[in-house]
């Protein structure tokens, strides 16, 4: 035993646990007390929870949760608005807007508008973005200026955007300042109606909403860019990887959280396009620049049919969650729980 207690010694092992029989090594597993059960919250943290949730979940229930179950509510009833409600019609109003051509073509609308914003401003975002993060002098100053438009009010953006877009007269004369610029340069011949041509109307509102927003994602991304250690890029240089294969292996990578965020936003803002359109065209002409927000405020408030308005507001707001719920099962999901966490588990 002593041999065996030298030999434990010298290997960095406690005596003791090499001299106690295996009966007391168990004996003293078993009498080792379980393991705690973890806590259960009390009444205490009960009360915490009531008193910082609380007042949150109220205002999001009476200003979120209870307007949707009054809309569809109101959605069941043929209701001018005023007085009480009329007759019980179940799902006809609903079922009206679905087999509307004019409703359908709104929603085409959005969607279109949703995809270019994928298309076009995505890769301008990005672009600007990268070469917003360089050092360069001005940046700062750039930095502002692609922000403001985002900050100006929509009423003042489409107020501005029909002086800029305002047509000839009847004898050629006059016209905004995008008429005025292309005539300058020899492109008069491209001069349009710009607002009131229906196949291009829709595209002129892109360009509007463009103007606006794409200075949201472009400080969006530059955030994003900026949580990018440095030492990443200096490293892929010293082992002689060029700017493209950088920006392409490394950069845009890294940077899927912040671009996927932004695919989000920019998804929901198209669904509920509103204001430019109402305050340019209207929604027309012929309905070639509606959405569904402004259909559902055409039929809503201008033609006084409370209960089919109250119906396209709730199928505005069924898409637009099962496009968030969808986006965010399959898509953030990985970005929200972690990759982490998931291994972890």
């Amino acid at each position: 035993m002593t041999d065996v207690k030298r030999t434990a010694a010298a290997a960095g092992t406690p005596a003791a646990a090499v001299a106690a029989p295996a009966g007391d090594v168990l004996e003293s597993r078993a009498d080792r007390p379980p393991p705690a059960a973890p806590r259960r919250p009390t009444g205490r943290k009960f009360a915490e929870l009531a008193v910082l949730i609380g007042p949150a979940l109220l205002l999001f229930s009476i200003f979120v949760l209870l307007p949707i179950v009054i809309s569809a509510y109101y959605g069941l009833y043929d209701w001018t608005g005023y007085g009480p409600i009329g007759n019980f019609t179940g799902l006809h109003n609903y079922l009206r807007a679905l087999d509307d051509p004019v409703f359908r073509s709104s929603l085409l609308h959005n969607v279109i508008i949703a995809v270019l914003s994928l298309i076009i401003q995505l890769p301008i975002s990005i672009g600007i973005a990268l070469l917003l993060n360089r050092r360069m002098i001005g940046a700062s100053f750039l930095r502002v200026a692609v922000f403001a438009p985002y900050v100006v009010s929509q009423a003042t953006t489409a107020v501005l955007w029909l002086l800029i877009l305002e047509p000839e007269d009847s004898h050629g004369q006059g016209g905004g300042l995008i008429d005025v610029g292309m005539k300058s340069v020899g492109l008069g011949h491209l001069v349009q109606s710009w607002l009131a041509n229906p196949t291009i109307v829709l595209y002129t509102m892109f360009v509007v909403l463009t103007w606006q927003f794409i200075g949201f994602g472009i400080i969006l991304l530059l955030a994003g860019l900026q949580g990018i250690p440095r030492e990443l890029r200096d490293a892929a240089g010293i082992d002689g990887a060029s700017a493209w294969g950088t920006t392409r292996h490394i950069i845009l990578p890294l940077l899927g959280p912040t671009i996927r965020i932004w695919i989000f936003l920019s998804m929901i803002g198209s669904l509920q396009v509103f204001d430019l359109v109402w305050i340019m065209t209207l929604g027309g002409p012929d309905n070639q620049s509606s959405t569904m927000v402004s259909y559902m405020i055409f039929f809503g408030f201008h033609s006084q049919e409370f209960g089919y308005g109250s119906a396209v507001a709730v199928i505005l707001f069924i898409v637009s969650f099962a496009f968030a719920f969808l986006y965010q099962r399959f898509v953030l999901r990985r970005d929200t729980e972690g990759a982490l966490t998931r291994a972890v588990q």
